[in-house]
């Protein structure tokens, strides 16, 4: 009867021997290589997957109606290339899909401003999101758009849960309530240099309290000769 939502840094170290790209988020292998390396680096399974397609993120926000957030900075980021503009002042802001969409997406400003640690604060952003929008959608009054939102998920998200499976942790989320819900992130230093690269580097005793705390399926706690945590 509780969730916990653990976010991963993209830039998080992965052991893949000398001459690979070290950066979780890059590599070969897809989502089934992602969770293989999730699952090594700290010590827990993981069985299923959701890929979310951006269109599905956008088409869920306007589902409901639109989301009422707190913007936490001033925002004001370009990239023609993706046709991506971002453009937001600091304040309480009723947001549509696709607004909602450029928010979480949001990590520096043109002139560098912005978060200052650029992924942690836009994980930062994007969990404060995912907890508003778990406030309006887990409630006992929204269980008859059960099926509407599986519908939304089988038409943008990619997952190899059954609908079964979706309708049944649908209700299961409508009885836990947004406060036995806990989000955190994998604690570390985002300076790390490896292989050439700027990774982030976990810190490993923290990361495995993290882990004990808010994801161990198992009676005994686990311990650090159980992750694969590489530390330069």
């Amino acid at each position: 009867q509780k969730v916990g939502v653990v976010s991963v840094p993209r830039d998080t170290i992965v052991d893949r021997g000398s001459g690979k790209n070290p950066k979780l988020v890059y590599g070969s292998g897809g989502v089934e290589q992602r969770m293989k390396e999730i699952s090594e680096i700290l010590g827990v399974p993981v069985d299923h997957y959701i890929k979310v397609n951006l269109k599905g993120f956008i088409a869920l926000v306007d589902y409901m109606g639109g989301v009422d957030f707190y913007v936490p900075c001033d925002m004001n980021y370009d990239d023609p290339y993706q046709d991506l503009h971002i453009h937001f002042t600091k304040g309480p802001r009723h947001l549509n899909g696709q607004e909602a969409m450029e928010v979480v997406r949001f990590r520096h400003n043109n002139d560098g401003t912005g978060y200052g640690t650029e992924d942690i604060g836009r994980i930062g952003t994007q969990q404060a999101f995912l907890k508003t929008v778990a406030k309006q959608l887990l409630q006992i009054g929204n269980v008859k758009n059960i099926p509407a939102l599986v519908d939304i998920f089988y038409t943008y998200v990619k997952t190899d849960l059954t609908t079964g499976n979706l309708v049944w942790l649908g209700n299961e989320a409508l009885n836990i309530g947004t406060e036995n819900i806990h989000f955190a992130t994998l604690p570390g230093d985002g300076s790390g240099y490896y292989n050439k690269q700027s990774v982030y580097v976990l810190d490993a005793q923290a990361t495995c309290d993290l882990v004990n705390e808010a994801l161990n399926p198992y009676n005994e706690a686990l311990t650090l000769e159980d992750m694969d945590i590489l530390v330069p």
